[in-house]
């Protein structure tokens, strides 16, 4: 099992939880980033794999591990026959999610994701995930092939340098270019609320761009960009607007998917992620839809 990166806990950490004291392992990286690691078996503490909770002591040493492959050998990139690679650099690599497919493997749990497939896709890497869709999102998952390529990604995003393209088809009409700031309560439930009050931090608004109204469906094609998401953003800010995405039964109407196409149990989200830009990198895919 390959070892990508070793650090010692210092004495000021003593105590700290598992997954907050990796600063030192992968620099800049997110908190979800570094829990997920935990959870895949990817991190250890003198040699043993730690939960994301464990609380260090000081002279520990931590290491960052190459995913399990013995855990993912059965799962191959012909298994998600739309997945393929359509951008990649030294530091990253964008990769075609299709809907219907989860985006990151799910502690605890066997099944089809991305993230699952990504040693065998990348065999010559240390793939990390650095984004997630929502199971029925299509588009573009963003891959580190490295801790400095995660690390980079990282202070990009913190410096609102990262920009995310989305397609995304709505109920009724709409015009013109809209930016919804409303700051988003995604504590612990499955919809994510827009709520009253404005957010401060203008990487978490989202900017709508009418494209092109059907007038005999009564939906519009929007492009919406954000850069810094959480969880559902587009979905409950398009939703705030009261122009819900067709096909999103969470949050819209569930019997007004437009066009009766289904994926998996329900009807197809009409959500894209289309392109990714951040400082030396560029990819985009166009939606099946």
């Amino acid at each position: 099992m390959p070892q990508r990166e070793t650090c010692i806990v210092a004495p000021g950490l003593a105590g700290v939880r598992l997954d907050r004291a990796m600063t030192g392992l992968i620099p800049g990286s997110g908190l979800r980033l570094r829990r997920r690691l935990c959870e895949a078996g990817q991190v250890t503490v003198d040699g043993r794999a730690r939960g994301p909770g464990y609380k260090v002591r000081s002279g520990q040493v931590l290491a960052l591990l190459a995913p399990p492959t013995d855990r993912m050998a059965d799962l191959m990139p012909q298994d998600i026959p739309e997945l393929r690679v359509v951008e990649r650099t030294d530091l990253f690599a964008a990769v075609y999610k299709p809907g219907g497919v989860h985006s990151a493997a799910i502690a605890g749990k066997d099944g089809l994701s991305v993230e699952a497939a990504l040693p065998a896709l990348f065999p010559d890497a240390a793939p990390v995930l650095l984004n997630r869709l929502d199971f029925p999102t299509s588009g573009l998952l963003l891959v580190a092939l490295g801790p400095d390529g995660a690390e980079t990604y990282r202070a990009s995003e913190e410096a609102g340098g990262v920009r995310k393209f989305y397609l995304a088809v709505v109920h009724g009409r709409l015009d013109g270019m809209i930016s919804v700031r409303n700051r988003l309560d995604t504590d612990d439930r499955p919809r994510t609320r827009a709520l009253a009050e404005e957010d401060a931090d203008a990487r978490r608004w989202t900017s709508v761009n009418a494209l092109a109204h059907d007038h005999d469906r009564d939906t519009t094609l929007v492009r919406c960009l954000i850069m810094k998401g959480a969880r559902h953003q587009i979905r409950a800010h398009l939703a705030s607007l009261d122009h819900p995405i067709v096909g999103d039964t969470l949050y819209g109407v569930p019997d007004a998917a437009t066009g009766g196409e289904e994926i998996g149990s329900g009807p197809l989200l009409h959500l894209h992620h289309q392109r990714i830009e951040l400082p030396g990198f560029c990819a985009q895919a166009d939606p099946p839809w």
